[in-house]
């Protein structure tokens, strides 16, 4: 028998919040243990959270920007349980009043090779909510330890529908919606800081069947390939179970990235098990339509929107688009860049995806720490096109541009690099070329049009790269004639 997958996700975004959600405790990474809590973190009696307000802006714009509806008003309840990362043995969250409900992530599949583009497709989404997130716990071989650091930070829960039914969509969900995240200046999305974690539902069904398997939650998916990585594992399990006939059993379970495995850790719980009620110490919060419109106007254009816009505004491949979209502030720098002269949109961008790419890596530098400014991509462009330097040359001048800061124009006049196109000139070291080598002549005579190519470079290496490669081509063809 043929079983399908299905996938749900629940990922928990850390937003980029100054301070906690219900205190003016900073929110911050690799602080000393336990430095930065207070008696509303450390849930003391008598203390009363006071809400931010820039948790809730970031989770309405998340929203806007993955087209769900705003709810005109939600609340706050208490989900209850005991566990050492909860101080006060409940979670501020949201249970049947959501901030945000439906929406969607767009994501694109892999493509047939990493030049073409995938397979897009509409995730739907059930809800995004808003809560506090939990202190952390570290085992050891005898004990554990708890950093309360990280309790109280503003964070919100996505909850997909069951809309996946592969590894690679659930790792094309996390990869766009990481890049969305960061786009927005929602948050960094850093899974190693905790800043992003995700859980899995997975269950398998038979081929055409309609009706859910049983669920297993997948949890410790401390990367997006290990996401992958365990929903794959997740989904092969099961089979064997399936086709041994053995019975699936709704749990959730560890995965064990070292091994390459996952284990039980417990039975699944259900909405019940936590005792929802309603916080007594938040109000609900009314969400108007002036508040949600001023919020969208602050949003960026959503990337897979860029991208399918530079590739029918300036006629970029997906090559290139699909290397500077998922950068903000390198899709923006092009932008600066072609606002010059969008007609050389390709070559600006072929310049900027190829050559300033690797000297950033090579030199460990920064796109904000470079010294070629966006003029001076364009500049170097028009050297080239003009005629004016060689396509060798201008790697010369590139390279002196990335270390040096100047213009393309300044390096080429100061070092003497214009290309000759002084027709004698080109002449003699043609009539030259011809004369040291009678074998490519007799070649190119018999018909072999390569054989031009080597005579060529003999003028090129004469001339030290500024001879103009398509006068010469001319002149050496004229010349030929007469042999």
């Amino acid at each position: 028998m043929q079983y399908e997958a299905v996938i749900g996700l629940e990922v928990h975004v850390q937003i980029k919040t100054r301070s906690k959600m219900y205190t003016r405790v900073a929110m911050e990474y690799g602080r000393e243990p336990n430095t930065l809590t207070d008696p509303v973190v450390l849930g003391f009696p008598g203390v009363l959270p006071v809400m931010n307000k820039t948790g809730l802006d970031l989770i309405i714009k998340t929203g806007l920007m993955l087209g769900c509806k705003i709810a005109d008003q939600c609340k706050w309840d208490r989900k209850n349980y005991f566990y050492p990362d909860s101080t006060k043995n409940y979670q501020i969250s949201q249970y049947d009043q959501p901030i945000c409900e439906g929406g969607y992530v767009e994501i694109e599949l892999p493509g047939k090779s990493r030049n073409v583009m995938g397979k897009h497709k509409k995730v739907a989404l059930t809800r995004i909510h808003l809560e506090e997130d939990l202190g952390k716990l570290t085992h050891f071989s005898t004990d554990s330890l708890i950093d309360f650091n990280r309790a109280g930070a503003s964070l919100m829960e996505i909850v997909s529908e069951p809309d996946m039914q592969s590894a690679d969509e659930a790792f094309a969900f996390l990869t766009s919606l990481r890049q969305s995240m960061i786009y927005a200046g929602i948050s960094d999305c850093d899974m190693e800081k905790g800043q992003m974690r995700c859980d899995a539902n997975i269950s398998i069904r038979p081929e055409g069947e309609a009706r859910l398997g049983t669920k297993v939650e997948l949890k410790n998916l401390n990367s997006i390939s290990g996401v992958r990585n365990g929903i794959d594992y997740e989904i092969r399990r099961q089979i064997t179970l399936m086709n041994d006939r053995e019975p699936i059993v709704q749990e959730t379970r560890r995965w064990d990235a070292d091994s390459g495995v996952s284990v039980s850790m417990r039975s699944k719980e259900m909405a019940h098990d936590y005792r929802y009620f309603p916080d007594p110490d938040l109000m609900p919060v009314q969400v108007d339509r002036e508040w949600r419109e001023q919020l969208g106007e602050e949003l960026p254009e959503a990337p897979f929107d860029k991208q399918r816009r530079f590739m029918t505004d300036y006629d970029l491949p997906y090559t290139i688009t699909s290397v500077l979209v998922p950068d903000r502030t390198l899709s923006e720098y092009f932008e600066k860049a072609i606002s010059a002269n969008p007609t050389k949109a390709q070559a600006i961008g072929n310049w900027i995806t190829n050559d300033l790419l690797r000297e950033l890596s090579d030199s460990g530098r920064s796109l904000e720490d470079c010294l070629i400014h966006p003029e001076h991509i364009v500049g170097l462009v028009e050297q080239v096109e003009s005629g004016a330097i060689s396509s060798n040359i201008a790697k010369e001048v590139f390279a002196e541009m990335f270390t040096t800061g100047e213009s393309a124009e300044a390096i080429v006049d100061r070092k003497g690099l214009k290309q000759s196109t002084d027709v004698d000139e080109l002449a003699q070291w043609c009539k030259e070329a011809i004369e040291a080598n009678p074998g490519s002549v007799t070649d190119f005579k018999s018909g072999n049009e390569k054989a031009i190519n080597a005579l060529k470079g003999k003028v090129m290496k004469e001339s030290k790269g500024k001879a103009n490669p398509r006068i010469v081509d001319e002149v050496m063809r004229r010349l030929l004639e007469d042999v």
